[in-house]
């Protein structure tokens, strides 16, 4: 690295006046501070420089042609990108009212004609001053944010890394393989996404539900962990108390990640997860559980999961069953159209059925 490269970079300091013998009085005491003076004779100029080049410090007259120091001012100060740029107002001794106007606007401080040379460095080097400092600081904000939003990740990542452990155990008490989840989780993004496209469902579904559904779809039997096994894996008829027993995974689903949620910040996955933990045994026309919710009551996401795995289930080998192919797969879930299931979902599941795995 050559010493062009070492040397820290000259502070440039802008002037705006439309006045000649005032710019290249400033021009003299900013160049004898060693620093970088850029003269400019109006506003519109000025502008123009602060839109190209970055400036540290700008001393501002206030009556100027095509463009005066309150509107250049406004412009700056409303801009994100340049608002932090200290500026400085030139008044006349006599005239306070420009003063008042100049801090309303957000200018930082003033100097008054004729320049006294001490007093204008002095003023020159406090704001250059500080408006390093404000930069060292908003870096520093910058790269906490960043170290946050990482360590935030790092905690979401490791609640769906346990979620997922748990939902390894649920599975296993349901024999179902590794594969049936991925089929769930897979085949409700490939619903969500032709629902986007659809006129019903588009203005409801955004890029962040499909991405969201996708890893969320799998922890809806998540509450299975807490079935019995011999209930779960009973190859006849389920008694009424083991039905009541294996409705409770529902709750048992939602509880579990409700006190995931408790202990975290309310992000999507988690919400939607809740969602379909708790409901996507819920019937179109009331009939299902745990809280008989109809129709629209029922959370989207929950319907879409409901629709698509039982479309996986009946495509799937069983122990006391073979798996249907997916000519008599529809025959079955068409019986349970507008009863347990959305028909318009299902209308949508049909069309697309081919891109399903």
């Amino acid at each position: 690295m050559d010493n062009i490269a070492l040397e820290k970079e000259v502070p440039k300091i802008l002037i705006a006046d439309d006045i000649k013998a005032n710019r290249f009085t400033l021009r003299d005491i900013i160049a004898e501070m060693g620093y970088q003076p850029i003269l400019t004779e109006n506003g519109a100029q000025a502008l123009k420089v602060v839109e190209r080049f970055p400036v540290q410090l700008i001393i501002l007259d206030i009556a100027m042609p095509v463009m005066d120091g309150y509107e250049f001012c406004k412009i700056v100060k409303g801009n994100p990108e340049t608002r932090s740029i200290p500026i400085i107002f030139i008044s006349a001794f006599d005239n306070p009212n420009d003063i008042v106007k100049g801090f309303e606007l957000q200018g930082e401080d003033y100097i008054t004609k004729p320049f006294i040379p001490e007093v204008v460095q002095a003023r020159v080097k406090l704001h250059l001053k500080l408006y390093e400092s404000n930069r060292k600081l908003q870096q520093l904000n910058q790269k906490l944010q960043v170290s946050v939003d990482q360590q935030l990740r790092q905690m979401e990542m490791e609640k769906k890394n346990v979620l997922y452990a748990l939902l390894r155990i649920a599975r296993e008490n349901s024999s179902y393989d590794e594969s049936h989840m991925e089929r769930v989780s897979y085949n409700c993004r490939i619903l969500a996404e032709a629902m986007q496209l659809s006129a019903l469902y588009g203005q409801y579904i955004s890029d962040s539900f499909i991405n969201t559904i996708e890893i969320a779809a799998p922890l809806c039997d998540l509450g299975n962990m807490a079935i019995p096994t011999h209930i779960l894996q009973k190859n006849g008829s389920l008694t009424e108390s083991e039905i009541e027993e294996m409705h409770k995974h529902t709750t048992i689903g939602a509880g579990i990640l409700k006190d995931i949620q408790s202990i975290g910040d309310y992000n999507d996955f988690i919400k939607m997860a809740i969602e379909i933990a708790q409901s996507h045994h819920e019937n179109w026309d009331g009939s299902g559980y745990p809280e008989g919710l109809k129709g629209e009551q029922i959370p989207l996401s929950a319907q879409i999961v409901a629709v698509a795995s039982v479309y996986c289930a009946l495509t799937e080998t069983r122990s006391y069953r073979n798996a249907y192919d997916v000519e008599k797969t529809f025959q079955i879930m068409q019986e349970d159209v507008g009863t347990k299931l959305n028909p318009n979902i299902f209308g949508i599941l049909y069309k697309i059925h081919r891109q399903l795995r």
